[in-house]
């Protein structure tokens, strides 16, 4: 297992599928945004109930509880780091149709990874810095990797803040090319990132089923984990149906791969932390496949936003 691991590490990127893997995070995340106004922000103020709920869980229970449960069940140093770098991301911009499927609040869906894109460019540096160091087992890992924090900042706000930004301009001086691409956005950008993530491993295709079972037993219990985060934090605050189902969806749905943009950029070298992101990036949009298609079919025709209005209603969805 050791050698099998430490093979990992000879994954590398070349200059121009670094940038493509960029442009296409950029991508994704101006196709979530055609959609976006100012007046998805001004409901967070209206409404905080929910985008605080999330916010919370996101980067605060999230990152903390992965930090301890990887340090207490003793996982390597650098599947852990990994788990906390993916734990420390925003919310994924599938969450958005993830929270459709599953009849959930579309609005309170968009506005918190709206907010979340935002308060990742603090967050994901500050808290991966952090948790890394609080387990005494990937703080030695930390140190020698030394990713620098303000690169991860100006990256971070080139594939996600910058992107959002243009794209809710265009969508606010375009709207009919909005409406009629908007759904081949969200389309092409799963696509093209479901590509990217297999010819990543591909390359490395001996390696990758080698490690395979132990890897994709500790995604699969994670992202578990953040869903369940989302719910019970969710639960506890007393959200409606619709609200809830938003906030696990977002904080279940990780940007795992702004994580890879990240590691490729400033760390190629860290071949576990690249498979645990890697196999996070196909799993989550399988586990939250599954739990919007339970919701679905557990409420059959029948509405589950709650508060304001009926799921058909929803304005975010209209559009789509």
């Amino acid at each position: 297992m050791d050698d099998t691991l430490s093979a990992v590490s000879s994954f590398q990127m070349s200059p121009v599928a670094l940038l493509l893997l960029n442009a296409v995070l950029a991508f994704m995340m101006f196709g979530v945004s055609l959609g976006l106004r100012p007046a998805d922000f001004a409901a967070v103020l209206r409404r905080p109930l929910a985008p605080v709920t999330g916010l919370i869980a996101q980067f605060l229970l999230l990152p903390a509880l992965t930090c301890a449960a990887t340090y207490f069940l003793n996982v390597r140093p650098g599947l852990a780091l990994g788990m906390i770098l993916v734990s420390c991301c925003p919310g994924g911009t599938f969450s958005n149709v993830m929270t459709w499927i599953g009849r959930g609040n579309v609005a309170t869906s968009v506005s918190m990874t709206a907010v979340s894109s935002v308060a990742a460019v603090v967050m994901t540096p500050v808290n991966f810095a952090l948790y890394g160091s609080l387990n005494p087992n990937t703080r030695g890992l930390l140190q020698e990797i030394a990713l620098p924090a303000e690169s991860m900042v100006t990256l971070v706000l080139l594939v996600l803040a910058l992107p959002m930004l243009l794209g809710m301009v265009v969508g606010a001086h375009f709207p009919q090319f909005v409406r009629a691409s908007e759904r081949y956005f969200r389309s092409a950008s799963l696509l093209v990132f479901m590509l990217f993530v297999l010819i990543s491993f591909s390359k490395h295709w001996q390696t990758a089923l080698q490690v395979a079972g132990a890897v994709l037993l500790l995604v699969v219990a994670h992202n578990a984990l953040a869903f369940w985060i989302g719910d019970l934090s969710s639960r506890a605050m007393g959200l409606c149906a619709g609200d809830r189902r938003a906030v696990t969806m977002e904080v279940g749905i990780q940007n795992s791969g702004l994580a890879l943009a990240i590691l490729f950029t400033f760390y190629p070298a860290a071949g576990e932390m690249l498979v645990v992101a890697g196999f996070w990036g196909v799993w989550h949009l399988v586990g939250g496949l599954v739990l919007a298609g339970i919701w679905h079919r557990t409420d059959g025709h029948s509405s589950a936003v709650g508060a304001n209005a009926p799921l058909a209603e929803t304005p975010q969805l209209q559009k789509r």
